[in-house]
């Protein structure tokens, strides 16, 4: 299952038009060690999250060393209800597990923590818990359409 959910991130980025760099950890890893495994910093791990907002799915975007806020995520989306999707949430609204939420290839809206840009590059999950993609983030919110917005309280 985790190749093909590998194979879909790969073939949406060439339809996106990006250059994706994959890497496969050898388990499951959190941003610490996903860090760790592909000799960055945690400000450079790009955790995608599932959003419900006023009823509706969207991805955000945040480093996995800054927690997203939810105040200021729903005053980016402009919304009056927001939380965390679900794990069932997540799959179907995405195809994709919770642990490997790609930032493309699912069609949703796509909020990026303005933090993000600072980096030339960063690494995202690769449709499964063991797949990093590394991405460059301007042209991520530019293939995507996303909003950029400042969504975590903590600066990285």
């Amino acid at each position: 299952m985790s190749q093909f959910m590998r194979a879909k991130v790969i073939d949406s980025a060439r339809e996106l038009g990006l250059e994706l760099n994959v890497r496969r950890l050898p388990t499951a890893a959190g941003s610490a060690d996903a860090a760790e495994a592909v000799g960055c910093g945690e400000s450079r791990m790009a955790i995608s999250a599932v959003w419900v907002a006023d009823g509706e799915p969207v991805v955000c975007v945040a480093a996995g060393d800054c927690p997203v806020d939810a105040n200021l995520l729903a005053d980016a989306l402009d919304v009056a209800e927001l939380r965390r999707a679900s794990s069932s949430e997540v799959r179907a609204a995405t195809g994709f597990p919770a642990d490997g939420i790609p930032p493309f290839g699912h069609g949703l809206p796509v909020v990026v923590d303005e933090a993000l840009l600072a980096h030339a590059t960063v690494w995202t999950a690769g449709g499964d818990g063991s797949t990093v993609v590394e991405i460059e983030p301007h042209r991520l919110c530019s293939c995507v359409s996303a909003t950029v917005a400042t969504v975590t309280a903590l600066a990285p």
